[in-house]
């Protein structure tokens, strides 16, 4: 079985999706007390189902898909439990958990109100990357019963692709999984988000001719996608990058610091900043925004000639991209609407589909520096002000990716196939 992207709807329910959440005359109706929104139609009923990958047409195919034919499949795994890759969708089918507690820019909303956005999670996996993936939303929100739930319902899945679960605990989930696993575990707000962010980066620095090891870089935002984002930069060669949290930077001298923040205290802010972001942001080359905050235009202002703007905060960015291009020479966000979008759809389906045609027993480091560089390069000849980063949509991303992580997971020796 696999799932699938369908839309089951027909126009008679289309129908009654007007009738339950508008009938686009401008009146409100009983339900949501809105006019028509065509965002309801289209989630009315879910986004994705299951459909089956072989026929059930008589006896004979009843017999093989199931009793008694599926008992032979059965025993072989039983014997030799590697099989169960090549007879079941476990070497193609990805878990994404979440227990609401960080979902988008929505905040904790809970497993149900959540469910919307695992959907949507799912069917890129499937569009964009080729691999199925199923949503769990789970009714907890403590650390141990989320471990121990998933690893509960690891046999079934070839990974696991954490989402919207907040932070700190996020770290210390995604680490004990993947403890305890042996197949991927991958938090997407953490590590796709640095995935594309170093992709884009490595294009800005090459479009000024300059190298990572030159750059400094200042980060507003010490969860999850900013703490990813500063190690992963500094894994990749980095010159120097400090992150800030809502009391500024994140600094030895403070003695507000969570766990995760003491340890980054400790390998980031070589230059030993400390007071305010606006103050990191004096003579800085890069400026990531993974906050919600605001960035006041002096502060992008004092930066240094040709910097970098990423301001990724959806559905405003720290600094609006007009205000950031009087100043910089590159400018991302996390929006659409606008140039460079940094958008995890650009890593995650590749990752896993590169992760999984392997077997890889877990995601490393090196997988995820294959994959940003393999995303950069994508880009080529076309690399310009407004062009660092690919779309979405261009063709060529998913297969480059899903490549370049699977030669790393053997390289690495993690690969099992």
């Amino acid at each position: 079985m696999a799932a699938e992207i369908v839309n089951p709807r027909s126009e008679s329910e289309s129908e009654s999706v007007r009738d339950v959440v508008g009938d686009g005359d401008g009146v409100a109706d009983d339900v949501t007390d809105e006019p028509f929104d065509p965002a309801f139609a289209l989630h009315r009923g879910g986004k994705m189902a299951i459909q089956a990958t072989v026929p059930v047409r008589d006896k004979d195919d009843l017999s093989l898909a199931y009793t008694p034919g599926v008992a032979k499949v059965c025993t072989a795994i039983a014997e030799n439990p590697e099989l169960v890759h090549d007879y079941t969708w476990k070497s193609q089918v990805v878990a994404v958990v979440t227990d609401g507690t960080a979902v988008l820019g929505l905040g904790d909303i809970g497993p149900e109100a959540s469910l919307p956005v695992m959907e949507g999670k799912a069917i890129l996996f499937k569009q964009f990357g080729g691999v199925d993936a199923v949503p769990l939303a789970l009714a907890t929100t403590d650390t141990d019963e989320i471990i121990d739930t998933v690893v509960r319902l690891a046999p079934s899945f070839g990974g696991v692709n954490l989402e919207d679960i907040s932070a700190p605990r996020c770290f210390e989930i995604e680490r004990r999984l993947q403890e305890r696993l042996d197949i991927p575990v991958f938090h997407d707000d953490q590590h796709g988000t640095a995935v594309v962010t170093l992709a884009a980066l490595r294009n800005a620095a090459k479009l000024t001719g300059r190298t990572l090891g030159e750059l400094r870089a200042v980060i507003s935002g010490a969860g999850a996608a900013g703490v990813a984002i500063a190690k992963f930069l500094l894994a990749a060669g980095i010159g120097d990058v400090s992150v800030a949290d809502r009391k500024g930077i994140v600094s030895p001298d403070r003695d507000d610091l969570t766990d995760v923040k003491r340890e980054l205290a400790e390998i980031t802010n070589h230059g030993g900043l400390s007071g305010s972001l606006e103050a990191a942001l004096s003579g800085a080359d890069v400026f990531i925004g993974v906050s919600g905050g605001t960035v006041p235009e002096p502060a992008i202002a004092s930066m240094a000639p040709g910097a970098f703007v990423f301001a990724m905060a959806n559905p405003n960015p720290e600094v609006h991209p007009d205000i950031a291009h009087q100043y910089a020479a590159v400018v991302a966000t996390g929006r659409s609407d606008y140039p460079n979008q940094i958008n995890n759809v650009l890593a995650f389906p590749g990752i896993f589909a590169g992760a999984l045609q392997v077997r890889a027993s877990r995601i490393t480091e090196g997988m995820k520096i294959a994959a940003a560089n393999a995303l950069a390069d994508v880009v080529g000849d076309e690399l310009s002000a407004d062009y660092v980063i690919p779309s979405p949509f261009d063709e060529r991303v998913a297969p480059a990716v899903t490549s370049a992580v699977a030669a790393a997971a053997r390289a690495e020796g993690v690969a099992r196939r």
